[in-house]
């Protein structure tokens, strides 16, 4: 595919990676890149015959499957973590190696390792776009079995017994796996000032030996998540601990990508802002807040159900639905549909039990999302969501097992996470004008 970046590059060593340690001054970081969602006329998963509404429905799809990731083993005789698929909603482009070579990853605040295929593929998934060739990168090194890289891994690493090569294996809660050589190698972000960032030293993933439901359009996956390999961690004090996005709806009609920030780029400040604390839980790849009511309208509900308490609810960039403990979601919905004068409609498809006819007049209630210490109000396009021409259905549904904040409740919001001071920000935004 064609590379996004231009001939001058930013080259920063990562000097306050908590792998990589240095006398000298410590970088700081600002930049801001382009997050392509996989349905865009720029993602490789685009699909130009369907509908707007055969998208959106997909997503749903997909949000619901991708439930399986964090309901994983984290029993201390675990071989392995199950993690994301490649169900993530959101796109980067990015190189790796020198000289740069491109391919699109998933970003996903729902892992952290960052990994690709690598040549020679043992025994790979079948993928349109060419293998990284590590031996065609002057930067690339395998790294050793006694470093603290590997150690990080704990037991998604491993070492023959007569090898000096960290191997990682991952299994993901599809059944879907990686297997590979843990390797630092240099990565470059495009960004959107068009000077490309170029970091060294980057600890990834080469995949030699991965199976399972990985689509054939797909190169990697980019791991933002709080674990000690996430591309957050390893940027480290370069970027003060500070990413934040900006969602554009499915609804917009501009061809505007949303935005990703890293470091004085993604302070979250102005009118309008709230936070809430980060909860540390594990695993510590994944984002937990605490959810303490949903408000319709006037009425007030005190979250319930199962894993209530401190940092009961999961936020996640490629969920699309807003998931809620069963019994929660059930008083949830009566109290919304309570709220609407109109006549509820039956969704031919499965996933969405509330809907109704999409109307200009359907009149939707106000919710509110109470973190601990910030408010959330939602605008009506983060509560309902067209799937067809004729319906529209609410954009939160019952889950089983935990709690997941979606992207569709996040959408023009500028979203910032201070893994530093342990919180998440939402300021309300147009994305599209970011």
């Amino acid at each position: 595919m064609a590379s996004l970046f231009s001939s001058v590059l930013l080259s920063l060593c990562l000097l306050s990676s908590p792998f990589l340690s240095n006398a000298n001054a410590k970088p700081k970081l600002g930049f801001t890149a382009d997050l392509i969602h996989r349905d865009s006329p720029k993602s490789p998963f685009y699909n130009p015959t369907e509908t707007p509404s055969q998208r959106l429905r997909n997503a749903i799809h997909r949000s619901v499957n991708r439930v399986f990731h964090f309901t994983e083993d984290v029993s201390l005789n675990s071989p392995q973590t199950e993690i994301t698929s490649n169900g993530g909603e959101y796109l980067m482009n990015v190189s790796l190696g020198t000289p740069p070579f491109p391919i699109m990853a998933i970003a996903d605040t729902g892992s952290d390792l960052l990994w690709t295929q690598c040549k020679p593929c043992d025994d790979c998934y079948t993928q349109d776009d060419p293998l990284f060739d590590p031996t065609a990168s002057s930067t690339y090194k395998d790294v050793a079995c006694s470093s603290s890289q590997c150690s990080a891994l704990e037991n998604q690493a491993s070492c023959s017994t007569d090898g000096s090569t960290c191997s990682y294996s991952m299994s993901y809660g599809d059944h879907s796996y990686t297997k590979g050589n843990l390797a630092a190698d240099t990565l470059t972000l495009g960004s959107t000032n068009n000077r490309p960032v170029q970091l060294k030293n980057v600890i990834i993933g080469c995949g030699h030996n991965n199976a399972g439901t990985f689509n054939e359009k797909g190169s990697g996956i980019i791991g933002l998540g709080g674990g000690a390999v996430s591309l957050v961690t390893q940027l480290g004090d370069s970027i003060n601990g500070k990413f934040s996005y900006c969602l554009v709806p499915f609804s917009s009609e501009t061809d505007k990508t949303s935005k990703i920030n890293f470091g004085t780029n993604a302070d979250v400040s102005g009118t309008g802002v709230v936070s809430t604390p980060l909860i540390a839980k594990s695993p510590e790849t994944f984002y937990y807040l605490t959810l303490e009511a949903i408000s319709v309208g006037s009425k007030k509900l005190p979250f319930q159900g199962s894993g209530s308490g401190e940092g009961n609810i999961i936020i996640d960039s490629g969920t699309t639905m807003t998931l809620l403990p069963t019994e929660f979601y059930k008083e949830l919905e009566d109290a919304v549909a309570s709220s609407i004068d109109a006549e509820k409609q039956k969704n031919p498809q499965e996933g969405l039990s509330l809907c109704y006819s999409a109307t200009s007049d359907l009149k939707v209630p106000v919710i509110t999302m109470h973190f601990d210490g910030a408010d959330v109000k939602l605008d009506s396009s983060n509560i309902f969501v067209q799937i067809s021409q004729d319906l529209v259905c609410f954009a939160f549904r019952a889950s089983p097992s935990l709690s997941i904040y979606g992207n569709l409740s996040q959408m023009n919001f500028l979203v910032g996470y201070d893994t530093v001071s342990k919180k998440v920000s939402f300021m309300p935004t147009d994305c599209a004008k970011m």
